[in-house]
């Protein structure tokens, strides 16, 4: 029975079957069908070894949603095998580490009962108090980023950039580096151990030992803990000898999928777990599949491709190195073109290879998957050069309408590079949905509710505390990124908010976007003065000019808070009810969406290229490939360039990252100038934008469509959805031309 399994997969899942133990490396290509091949894997291995509840194969993942399919075709694996469905684990990596921290809460020092889960964001309220301790406790280091490179001393900028160091700089410093040092096993005594290894006026690592230092006492007074102390607690626990002993018992190997997105820490627990501390001289039971060439989140994770690609080697030079080389999912052409920019990418970015060479292949006629490589539709790529993004909405409409109207069974997707292009998208398509009963599905609108509390929050905190400069400042944020006021300098705002919302004869005339922004905030003010409290969320909800989905997601919100108060509704109360809502992150929104929403038939699905990961669909269209969109430049947002052409959280993450690179490159650790380190960071940047370009291709089936408009916006954050705004010309991504060149047959215009 389990040859007749085996035989099922390609030859390059074929390994996969045959694994008996020792390591093993799987490095796949797109729509290679990891999934499937680990699933008939883990049941052959199962019942080849008899495995139990006494002893049992983990099989890992990063989804609950992965972990739930991947379990159902285990199961459903066993049972053509007519073996019992036990002897495996599907999990989660974090839920595994919790599982284990859990179990030994004396050694993880984490105790369930007692700890809270925080997902900490830049706003969050640990990582404020952490920038407010920090400040107090190193008064000189906090005075040398503020006097930054030029200060005359001026009363007004130091007010200002008093304002940009606590609610931009050392937050996004905080948010950013602990998480990267913390992943990568780093602790604060190591970071203050190399802060002085280099030149560097701020000294940025010193900075973020200290920070890092005071996150984690405050986090420990509170008992908060995050993802990252999960898999730490873990680690703990396995410590101990007799416990390591105990679990590794239970364990006969550990398979890791969509190993690509590892950290350090991650990979070092699954590599304990599999393996024999009474025979450390043997290789752990591990098996990792992934796809080096697919790590598109180094850019906001500590994930880095360098680890992967680096078991990769390992295991190549032991020849446990397999390579599912054969994908199930594009025509030729779009196989075609994804070949080619790889080894474009790799030839124009030597600084940094954005990629591991392994061809896509098509899979064999006689392979069992239905219509596995489909023809393509007509040519199968299209490329279009439309004169503005308004031309590029027009092409997009009359193709998709063509495509789905005469192909009802079949669906299509937009990827865009930000949630703002999205929107402008949605907004513009919305008559293929009144017209032609084609559904515009826009993935970003789950995403928006859940930052419906917190903009509810930051509005009733100002206007609870309208003389508050950090409360001013987030209410204008809000108001920004709705495009209900105008895009502007806010730390100027924000300073002196008296003299903003009621300016004097004596003050200087206000311009006409700061006269927009003050007026809308006085407007606002003036309804909290005529509302009763209670009815202050609705009204908010209505004033930042919700759609109707949003506007439900608020009131199941404030039915929520009035719960919590229980009568007492103060302005005050109710704001304790939303910080407490925000901090357990016991919040969920109307319409939260499992995969298969994304994917329905005659459906246009809108959604960013890092979302779309794992997804595939007839029809992809891949609009707006600007050079300044993808892959983009580092940029140094205004008000913080008093500090220098750089910013402090990626120059530090640049840092942490060259520490641990150098423990994998075996070279010693050199860290360079924070210019030098800015540098490094774009670089890695600049090849991980390429990957997800490439992840964004081979989404497609029948059909892909790319464009690059010669005239944009500016910047698309500053693009407003319910104005009129000036669109200037714009050069395309730089592969774009070249792709025009290569496939000529493909151009449209």
């Amino acid at each position: 029975m389990t040859i007749e399994l085996r035989n099922r997969l390609r030859i390059g899942q074929q390994p996969l079957a045959d694994w008996e133990g020792g390591k093993l490396a799987v490095s796949a290509v797109p729509g290679a069908g990891k999934s499937t091949g680990m699933a008939i894997a883990a049941a052959i291995a199962i019942a080849r070894h008899n495995l139990n509840m006494k002893q049992q194969l983990i099989v890992v993942t990063f989804t609950r949603s992965a972990a739930a399919s991947i379990n159902t075709k285990i199961s459903e694996n066993l049972k053509e095998l007519q073996y019992p469905n036990t002897g495996y684990s599907v999990q989660t990596l974090h839920g595994l580490a919790l599982n284990i921290a859990s179990r030994y809460p004396n050694l993880s020092r984490l105790n369930p009962d007692t700890t809270t889960l925080v997902s900490p964001s830049q706003n969050h309220r640990l990582v404020k108090e952490t920038v407010e301790t920090w400040i107090s406790r190193y008064p000189q280091e906090y005075k040398t980023l503020l006097e930054g490179r030029v200060f005359d001393g001026e009363e007004t900028e130091r007010l200002r950039r008093q304002s940009v160091l606590r609610t931009e700089v050392l937050p996004k410093l905080t948010q950013t580096a602990v998480q990267e040092a913390k992943s990568s096993g780093l602790s604060p005594e190591a970071l203050w151990d190399l802060s002085w290894q280099n030149q560097d006026p701020y000294n940025t690592l010193g900075v973020t030992a200290g920070l890092y230092e005071i996150y984690t006492e405050i986090a420990k007074s509170r008992s908060l803990i995050d993802y990252n102390d999960m898999i730490l607690g873990a680690l703990r626990v396995l410590e101990s000898s007799v416990v390591a002993e105990q679990l590794q018992g239970q364990i006969y190997g550990v398979f890791e999928d969509e190993a690509q997105d590892s950290s350090p820490l991650q990979a070092k627990l699954l590599d304990i777990l599999a393996s024999d501390i009474n025979n450390p001289e043997l290789p752990p039971n591990l098996v990792r599949v992934g796809d080096p060439n697919q790590a598109i989140n180094s850019t906001f994770t500590p994930a880095d491709p360098i680890y992967f690609r680096h078991f990769c080697e390992s295991c190549a030079e032991e020849n446990r190195l397999a390579e599912m080389k054969e994908a199930g999912r594009s025509s030729q052409i779009i196989i075609n073109i994804a070949n080619y920019f790889l080894r474009w990418g790799n030839q124009n970015h030597p600084q940094e290879i954005p990629f591991r060479v392994q061809d896509i292949f098509p899979v064999p006629a006689n392979d069992p998957q239905p219509d596995a490589n489909p023809s393509p539709t007509d040519n199968g790529l299209e490329i279009h050069t439309p004169k503005d993004i308004y031309e590029t909405v027009s092409l997009m409409r009359d193709r998709v309408k063509t495509l789905l109207i005469e192909n009802p069974n079949h669906n299509a997707a937009i990827l865009v590079r930000n949630n703002r292009q999205g929107t402008f998208l949605a907004e513009s398509l919305i008559d293929l949905q009144h017209d032609h009963d084609i559904r515009i599905y826009e993935a970003s609108q789950t995403n928006r509710f859940s930052q419906i509390p917190i903009e509810i929050l930051s509005l009733l905190q100002f206007l609870n505390r309208p003389h508050s400069s950090e409360y001013t400042k987030a209410a204008l944020e809000v108001l920004t990124q709705r495009s209900l006021i105008p895009k502007q300098d806010l730390n100027a705002l924000a300073t002196y908010p008296e003299k903003f919302l009621y300016p004097t004869p004596l003050d200087l005339p206000q311009s006409e976007s700061v006269k927009k922004a003050a007026q809308y905030c006085r407007s606002l003010l003036k309804a909290r003065i005529e509302l009763p409290s209670y009815q202050l969320i609705s009204f908010l909800g209505l004033t930042l000019n919700y759609q109707a989905s949003e506007l439900a997601t608020v009131q199941k919100l404030a039915e929520r808070v009035r719960q919590e108060t229980q009568g007492r509704s103060a302005v005050v109360d109710i704001i304790a009810a939303l910080q407490e809502i925000i901090n357990t992150e016991q919040f969920l929104g109307i319409d939260e969406d499992s995969d298969s929403q994304y994917v329905k038939p005659k459906q246009v699905t809108i959604i960013t290229m890092h979302k779309a990961k794992g997804l595939d669909w007839d029809y992809v269209f891949i609009p707006f490939l600007h050079k300044d969109n993808l892959p983009g430049q580092p940029r140094v947002p205004t008000p913080q360039k008093f500090i220098g052409d750089f910013t402090l959280s990626e120059v530090a993450r640049s840092r942490i990252r060259e520490i641990v690179h150098s423990q994998y490159k075996q070279e010693p650790i050199t860290l360079d100038k924070p210019i030098t380190a800015w540098k490094k960071a774009g670089e890695l940047q600049t090849a991980e934008e390429y990957r997800l370009f490439y992840v964004a291709m081979t989404r497609a089936k029948r059909l892909l469509w790319l464009s690059a408009a010669q005239k944009a916006p500016f910047r698309w954050n500053q693009f407003n959805l319910k104005g009129a705004n000036p669109l200037q010309d714009k050069d395309p991504s730089p592969f774009f031309p070249v792709l025009k060149k290569q496939f000529p047959d493909a151009v449209s215009d």
